[in-house]
């Protein structure tokens, strides 16, 4: 397989952003809605607010994989932050997700000082929950119903990785 490069996503990444977010195996696993416009990712890219950081994964010029940090700017919250991470399905399980996520990981505990990352996952996505595990995050909690896909009521746990308060 050739080199998976990182880098930050460009206004220019818009349509194949679009593209990655188009197929059911990938919005499924997000609050996403099937049939997003680019417009949705056209705002996020142009508009992005402080704070936030998009990086992608290319792979022979195709974005196959993307995360998005978000620091938060609330005084009292200022040392922690939270991320979505998408990886294109027939990507899933080759290295994407942790090349995105070791890029993600330093730029929150090397450039911004980020002692508590957050997410939120679903109970059933057992790939991420593996991946994130892999990076030091735990299972702080669930909730129950938290989400509508597919017809059906999903449950998601909340995770979490401390770095120590020094």
């Amino acid at each position: 397989m050739a080199e998976i490069i990182i880098r930050a996503a460009t206004p220019k990444d818009v349509e194949e952003l679009h593209k990655l977010h188009t197929y059911p195996q990938v919005y499924a696993q997000t609050l996403q809605l099937p049939y997003a416009t680019t417009e949705v990712w056209e705002k996020r890219l142009n508009q992005t607010p402080a704070g936030t950081y998009h990086l992608v994964a290319v792979h022979e010029n195709d974005i196959v994989g993307c995360v998005s940090l978000d620091a938060y700017q609330r005084p009292r919250m200022r040392h922690s932050g939270t991320f979505g991470i998408s990886v294109r399905h027939d990507f899933q399980g080759r290295g994407v997700g942790s090349k995105l996520m070791t890029a993600m990981l330093e730029l929150a505990d090397k450039w911004l000082d980020l002692k508590r990352v957050e997410l939120t996952v679903f109970t059933d996505n057992v790939g991420a929950i593996a991946l994130y595990k892999k990076f030091g995050f735990e299972i702080e909690g669930t909730s129950r119903s938290y989400a509508y896909r597919d017809g059906n009521y999903v449950d998601a746990f909340h995770m979490a990785r401390l770095r120590a308060l020094l």
